[in-house]
């Protein structure tokens, strides 16, 4: 007989002026959906971004896009299995859409997005800084193996798939000459991934403490020389532009961390011609990537140092200290609802 589903639970409440952590009813699943209780989540940038102003996001909501947690219960017509523990998607696709069914799913056009939705709406537990979270029909789910600790899974459900996305714009990496934008979570991410596909990572960041960390990665830091692929987490222009000048012939850039409006971009067209060159972007990513996420960080847990780059967890009612920059040496604070 399957466990009884909790009525209420417990959630933190971004209401454009702070966090309200308090009881929150669980709705009645409907056909589809998945009830997860939170084991431990991971807070992005991006939500720091929301909670200083610099992104627009739905206001009251319950934020939270990176965490790991266990099925407590399904509503109707679900294949997910109660006590397994989970990563989710971001995004949620509709999967009938026409970028649906081209391979876009990422864009949906009526994508909806774990930790982005208003709470007076009709999924207010879509965020995981919560105890609870549904997961509806649409979220991609990914068991995550015993091996892997929940520090290191909850970072997958973003700044993991979205790097696997990355690459996998970026093409072959074996022998290349890569250069990787930003040594935050996705840049560090994305350099063990290149090292380990058998590139030559080097690394540019401002924070040279962070850039330092690059070595314990696979990468080290940039020469200034000609590169094969350029692969730019920053956002800032002038890092995309400085970028762009290091491409060699036949080279590529995938651009993934400009997120938010900023200047515009010169791009000489007669150098893209006659350079080869490639320019492209990636936002979120598709549910191949999430799998890959898992596969790859269970494959190297004891190659590189990825519990290291979290902090150790504090509690839901003290969320509000944990909505701010990481402590030096870390890359992501941790919640343990």
């Amino acid at each position: 007989m399957d466990p009884i589903p909790p009525r209420v639970t417990a959630a933190a409440v971004w209401t454009g002026s702070g966090v309200d952590v308090g009881p929150v009813p669980i709705p009645a699943l409907g056909t589809g959906e998945v009830l997860v209780r939170v084991r431990l989540a991971t807070v992005c940038g991006s939500d720091l971004h929301t909670v200083t102003g610099r992104r627009p996001a739905a206001c009251p909501s319950i934020l939270g896009h990176e965490a790991v947690g266990d099925i407590v219960a399904t509503g109707p017509d679900t294949d997910a299995q109660v006590g397994q523990r989970i990563i989710w998607s971001v995004t949620v696709a509709c999967g009938t859409c026409q970028r649906c069914r081209s391979g876009l799913s990422a864009k949906c056009l009526s994508v909806r997005k774990v930790g982005h939705e208003a709470f007076d709406g009709d999924w207010p537990l879509s965020g995981s800084y919560a105890e609870h979270v549904v997961l509806p029909r649409g979220t991609t789910l990914v068991a995550v193996p015993d091996t892997l600790p929940d520090a290191v899974a909850a970072p997958a459900a973003c700044a993991t798939a979205t790097v696997m996305a990355t690459l996998e714009a970026a093409g072959e990496l074996t022998g290349k000459r890569v250069l990787i934008g930003g040594a935050g979570m996705l840049g560090l991410t994305a350099v063990a991934a290149c090292a380990e596909a058998g590139a030559d990572v080097q690394v540019v960041d401002l924070d040279a403490d962070r850039l330092a960390s690059a070595s314990q990665f696979g990468g080290r830091v940039s020469d200034g020389g000609l590169v094969d692929v350029a692969i730019d987490y920053t956002g800032s222009a002038q890092a995309v532009a400085d970028a762009l000048g290091r491409l060699d012939i036949g080279g590529t850039l995938v651009l993934a961390g400009s997120v938010t409006p900023g200047p515009p971009l010169a791009v000489d067209p007669e150098t893209v011609v006659r350079q080869w060159l490639t320019l492209t972007g990636v936002h979120n990513y598709e549910p191949r990537h999430l799998h890959r996420a898992v596969d790859f960080l269970d494959r190297t847990r004891e190659r590189y140092p990825w519990s290291a780059l979290v902090t150790p967890p504090v509690r839901l009612d003290h969320i509000a200290s944990a909505l701010r920059p990481p402590p030096a040496g870390k890359l992501r604070t941790a919640i343990c609802p």
